[in-house]
């Protein structure tokens, strides 16, 4: 009895410590920011815990009567909705154009492609803003060289979303380029033989053999890149600090600047909670539709 009690409870040994770090380190302070929504916790209390009071649903009915609020939901989406599949078409087809070469330019290439995901977003951002400047910048120059006039990539409210999500993909590609690779690499040579033996073209095997072969890889590429997007806060914090005007402000950085720069951590925390029903939604969504092609 003592035995088959140990080996049914073997297998939650080693999961323990990670569980416990869940639990902690997520589970945890997921709670506590829940209840925090529903409070009106601020500055003050902090060091008088008396002052906080439970104050229901206001927080998140004061939400969507604010405008910088909308906006920055509204921005946020325009993200998503650029960016998302800008990253998983850009890195796909690069994966695919570097896995048809095998001389070392396109193992070059790989290295090229992957150096801006690991490399340090502040100081990325730091240089894409010298670049992006009006006057002195290198793509300004450039575009002047040809006759073609300046851009307030970060001033005018129009551009500064694009000049944004141009940073933020290319630093993306990288990292999913890296995963359609190792996704390449698993696919039998033997598809590639029988489809050149029937006439299919380059083309025709990419479509009807390399694609159909990467659904997983695109499906979680295309879910984590989903939920990256919808926390875009690194470039438009360092960058724009959402401006000019609130233009490029997004949901995460608005969290930040009430819950941080105010110290409304009741109204912050509220706002991030829209922001994780989103994020749910959306996943919930994609794994949904995966189920349906799978049984389709």
């Amino acid at each position: 009895m003592k035995n088959n009690l140990m080996k049914k409870l073997m297998p939650y040994t080693f999961i323990f410590p990670a569980l416990l770090l869940l639990i902690l380190f997520s589970i945890i302070p997921i709670i506590i920011s829940l209840v925090i929504s529903f409070t009106n916790l601020d500055i003050t209390g902090l060091g008088n815990w008396g002052s906080v009071k439970f104050i229901g649903l206001s927080n998140f009915i004061n939400l969507f009567h604010d405008s910088l609020f909308l906006q920055a939901v509204g921005n946020t989406l325009f993200y998503v909705v650029i960016g998302v599949p800008a990253v998983i078409a850009l890195s796909l087809a690069i994966a695919i154009m570097i896995n048809f070469g095998q001389n070392r330019f396109f193992k070059l290439m790989r290295l090229v492609f992957y150096t801006p995901s690991i490399t340090n977003t502040v100081a990325v951002a730091v240089v894409w803003t010298f670049m992006y400047n009006p006057s002195t910048g290198l793509i300004n120059n450039i575009l002047n060289q040809i006759g073609l006039g300046s851009v307030g990539w970060l001033t005018d409210q129009n551009v500064a979303k694009i000049a944004l999500i141009i940073l933020a993909v290319w630093k993306a590609i990288g990292l999913n380029m890296l995963i359609f690779l190792a996704a390449l690499q698993g696919i039998p040579k033997d598809f590639y033989e029988a489809a050149e033996l029937d006439g299919a073209s380059w083309w025709q095997q990419t479509i009807h053999i390399t694609i159909p072969s990467l659904k997983f890889s695109i499906f979680f590429v295309s879910v984590t890149t989903l939920i990256g997007w919808f926390q875009f806060f690194d470039e438009p914090f360092v960058m724009t600090k959402g401006g000019p005007l609130g233009s490029t402000n997004s949901v995460a950085l608005f969290v930040y600047q009430n819950g941080f720069q105010q110290s409304n951590f009741g109204y912050a925390a509220s706002a991030s909670f829209v922001m994780f029903a989103a994020i749910i939604l959306a996943t919930l969504i994609q794994f949904k539709l995966q189920n349906k092609q799978q049984n389709g």
